[in-house]
């Protein structure tokens, strides 16, 4: 969640920015206005700037933009309350306020239109404005288990120019291998496809390796320089735990194979069948079952149940 500021002096133009410009921008909060149209908006805005004709400046927009990742969880009410909140944090209260939602970008984002000259006539602060909304969006990003976006994620990769676009370049293959690699060398060969090569540094005369340097078009940056996390021992020990998470994996899957093994489907089961069914012999069952039947599924059952003793005895 980030937050652009802005202050003006023309209320009509940015009521017909906020309301026009975005594809089916919907009204989320109308508070303190004639909401009738849009020049009824206006003209509310303008009667109360009136009350402190000192204040050259009484128009206030912020734009406040979510990561796309968090789309499905902001819905209107979410936003809503979200940028409310962030409004009484940064001051912005007891006067008027219009929040509206644009759906013309892939990211979720409001604009908030509002009167810098208070219900009362005071004029709402703006010191240090900037420091403060940045500091709220963190700590309301934090509170709502919102997506955080790295400085790097944030950059805008087509204005880059060489040697930066190349490592912004490696920042994300890297951020994509290192996170499903188990090894060196299955990351080495994946990096190699991508055009990636890969060195190590070694402390003095000695096999220890100290670092890690990665090369791609003809430029060379250490893991480090490229970002803290791809530094040698980081990437070592995400490595590794990737290496511990899959065999973790292994072992719960085989064990599960071990004391669930496959059998064919009782016949009164439909095909495909799945935890659904599982324990649901009897209620399934027709109405005119023999005994015979009722004979052989328990049969049946014993079977398994002396064959999964046996089983357990085995040692691996």
């Amino acid at each position: 969640m980030i937050a652009k500021i802005v202050k003006g002096s023309n209320f009509r133009g940015v009521v017909n920015y906020i309301l026009d410009k975005g594809k089916d921008a919907k009204i989320l909060v109308c508070d303190g206005l004639f909401a009738e149209d849009k020049d009824t908006i206006a003209m509310s805005f303008e009667a109360q700037s009136k009350m402190n004709p000192k204040v050259t400046k009484p128009v206030g927009h912020i734009s406040l933009a979510f990561h796309k990742e968090d789309e499905h969880r902001l819905t209107d009410r979410a936003m809503a309350g979200i940028a409310l909140e962030y409004l009484k944090e940064m001051g912005i209260t007891d006067t008027q306020i219009l929040i509206v939602r644009h759906f013309d970008k892939e990211h979720p984002h409001v604009h908030i239109a509002f009167n810098r000259i208070a219900n009362d006539g005071r004029t709402i602060s703006d010191r240090n404005e900037r420091i403060r909304s940045a500091r709220i969006c963190k700590e309301l990003t934090r509170k709502y288990g919102l997506y955080f976006a790295s400085d790097k994620e944030q950059v805008k990769q087509h204005r880059l120019k060489e040697p930066d676009k190349t490592m912004y370049g490696l920042y994300t293959i890297l951020k994509s291998e290192v996170s499903r690699c188990g090894n060196w060398n299955m990351l080495a060969s994946n990096l190699k496809k991508q055009g990636v090569d890969v060195r190590f540094k070694f402390k003095g005369n000695s096999d220890e390796v100290q670092g890690v340097v990665f090369t791609m078009n003809g430029y060379s940056f250490s893991g480090s320089k490229i970002d803290r996390r791809f530094s040698y021992s980081k990437i070592d020990a995400t490595l590794n735990a990737n290496r511990q998470e899959e065999r973790q994996r292994l072992m719960v899957s085989q064990a599960a194979d071990y004391r669930h093994p496959a059998s064919p489907p009782s016949q009164f089961e439909p095909k495909g069948s799945d935890d659904l069914y599982s324990g649901s012999i009897g209620l399934f069952m027709p109405d005119n079952a023999n005994a015979q039947t009722d004979e052989n599924y328990f049969e049946e059952q014993l079977k398994r149940k002396n064959k999964k003793k046996k089983q357990r005895k085995i040692r691996f």
